[in-house]
C-alpha cells in the first residue's frame, strides 16, 4: 500500500453548488436553485477500518475548507488536509495537501493550484487553468511543466459536479454518472464517477450523530441526501468487465451544498470525517 494516497479535494465532498443554467457541452441542470452557502468547515479525521496485508493501525488529521462567492462572481475554494497515518512499529506518514481554486458560476472556467507534501518531501506543485470553448475544454498547465491539451466538452468541473448531484437528487434519481476534471494528480487526470443517491432526509429528522451543521439555525431545516461517489481512472482498462474504484466517498449532502458525515474509502483503509466546527460566512448576493 502506498502511503501517499489520492486526495478527493473539494472536487466533490467539500464543494458547494452553484446556481444557474447548464453550459455548452454539458447536460442542462433541472431543478437547480440557489444561492448556496458560503462557509468554513473543519472536519476531524479518524480511522474507521483497515484492510489488506499493509494494514493502517491509526489515522488522525483535519480538513479545513473555506468556500465563498456567488453565481455572478464565481466561486473560490480554499482547502487543506493534513493526515497522519500510523503503519505500526513507529512508522508514521504525514500527508499535507493545500489547494485553492476559482470556478466560474456557469462552469466555463476553472483555475486551480495544488501543493502536496509527504513527510518532508514536497511534490511538484500543480498550477493551471481550464477554459470551456465550444464543444471542448482547453487546459493550460503552468506546473508541474508547461503543457496545453484538450478535453471533451461533456466533462464537468468540481462545483458543477455538485450541481448535477443536487439536481438529480431533487428529481428523485438514484444513480448519476459524470466525467470530472479537477486538476489533481499530475494535472492531466480525468475521472469517471458513479454517484448513488439515497432517499432524502428531512431537516426535522433527528440524527444519532449530531454535529455543528445539524444544530445550526440556517441548516437544521434543510433537506439532505445520503450520497456515495466512486472515482474511477478513466484511462484504466477494466479487468473481467469490472473496474475497482480508486477511492469512494460517502456523505450527507445538504441542498445548499454543505456536506457532513464524511467517509473516505481508499480501498486499503477507510477514514471518517466528522464536522468539529462550522461557521456561516457573509456573502454578497448577485445584483
Amino acid at each position: 500500500m502506498a502511503c501517499s494516497f489520492p486526495i478527493p479535494l473539494r472536487a466533490l465532498v467539500l464543494s458547494v453548488a452553484a446556481a444557474g443554467s447548464g453550459f455548452a457541452g454539458a447536460p442542462a441542470l433541472a431543478g437547480a436553485s440557489g444561492p448556496f452557502l458560503s462557509h468554513q468547515a473543519l472536519y476531524e479525521l479518524s480511522l474507521l477500518k483497515s484492510r489488506g496485508s499493509n494494514a493502517i493501525s491509526g489515522v488522525r488529521g483535519r480538513i479545513v475548507y473555506n468556500f465563498s462567492g456567488s453565481a455572478c462572481e464565481g466561486y473560490t475554494s480554499e482547502f487543506r488536509q493534513v493526515s497522519e497515518l500510523d503503519s505500526g512499529e513507529g512508522k508514521l506518514t504525514l500527508n499535507d495537501l493545500r489547494s485553492t481554486s476559482w470556478e466560474d458560476g456557469a462552469g466555463k472556467s476553472y483555475r486551480f493550484k495544488i501543493d502536496t507534501r509527504m513527510n518532508d518531501a514536497d511534490s511538484p506543485p500543480i498550477d493551471g487553468v481550464a477554459e470551456r470553448t465550444g464543444d471542448h475544454i482547453t487546459v493550460k498547465l503552468k506546473q508541474p511543466e508547461p503543457k496545453t491539451f484538450n478535453l471533451e466538452g461533456s466533462i464537468v468541473f468540481p462545483t458543477e459536479q455538485i450541481r448535477h448531484i443536487i439536481a438529480a437528487a431533487r428529481e428523485g434519481k438514484s444513480v448519476l454518472e459524470l466525467t470530472v476534471y479537477d486538476g489533481s494528480d499530475n494535472g492531466e487526470k480525468v475521472y469517471n464517477t458513479l454517484s448513488v443517491i439515497g432517499r432524502p432526509i428531512p431537516g426535522d429528522r433527528t440524527t444519532d450523530s449530531p454535529d455543528p451543521s445539524t444544530t445550526n439555525d440556517q441548516m437544521k431545516t434543510l433537506t439532505r441526501w445520503p450520497v456515495t461517489v466512486s472515482y474511477y481512472d478513466r484511462d484504466a482498462r477494466a479487468k473481467d468487465g469490472e473496474q475497482t474504484p480508486l477511492y469512494a466517498m460517502t456523505f450527507e449532502l445538504y441542498e445548499n451544498g454543505v456536506s457532513r458525515a464524511l467517509v473516505l474509502d481508499y480501498n486499503d483503509f477507510v477514514m471518517a470525517g466528522a464536522i468539529g466546527k462550522f461557521d456561516v460566512k457573509d456573502s454578497k448576493p448577485c445584483k
